[in-house]
């Protein structure tokens, strides 16, 4: 692999990046918005799933109720 400079990898880097596609305020605010949501939806999901196991093994050891 050729070495290049600094400046024309600087060069390279500015090109590659006026590529790239980014993203518009209104799909950052979307995208932020349902990572939030997917997030309380897992965290509200595995405290069901533990709660019930929970329940489930101290019905098994006799210590539940």
């Amino acid at each position: 692999m050729a070495k290049t400079n600094p400046f024309q990898f600087l060069q390279q880097v500015r090109t590659e990046t006026a590529k790239v596609t980014w993203p518009t305020r209104r799909e950052t605010a979307i995208t932020t918005t349902m990572v939030f949501i997917m997030a309380a939806v897992a965290a509200v999901f595995f405290l069901l799933v533990d709660q019930i196991l929970a329940w489930g093994v101290g019905l098994l050891l006799g210590i539940g109720g």
